[in-house]
């Protein structure tokens, strides 16, 4: 995801200012963002929707990581924050299974018999 989407609204669902105070958050590795909310935040808007949230990320000094800042009711903010921390980890698990199995077959490709 090249650039932070802009928050340009309040969602209906997020009583303000009570929903506004004491937000979740949490740090997401800046490389999973594209997969987890697609090119440009394109599901953020959905993901919002359905867990009743609202969600506004943050660049941080290190660009290794975001910040993920979760407004709403605190059972819905508790909810979205543990269905991204899920996203986020089964996101990063994928990542490492395609480059230990890209690894495995450089190996192979480096290893095998009729290379020798």
């Amino acid at each position: 995801m090249g650039t932070l989407p802009e928050r340009r609204n309040i969602p209906p669902w997020v009583k303000v200012p009570e929903d506004l105070k004491d937000p979740e958050v949490f740090h997401v590795q800046t490389r999973l963002l594209e997969a987890m909310f697609g090119r440009d935040g394109c599901r953020i808007p959905y993901i919002e929707q359905v867990s009743k949230a609202m969600l506004e990320l943050k660049a941080l000094e290190s660009p290794d990581c975001t910040e993920i800042v979760v407004y709403g009711s605190c059972i819905y903010k508790l909810r979205a924050k543990w269905m991204l921390q899920s996203m986020a980890e089964w996101h990063r698990q994928r990542q490492e299974r395609g480059m230990l199995k890209l690894e495995e077959a450089m190996n192979a490709l480096e290893l095998s018999p009729w290379m020798k």
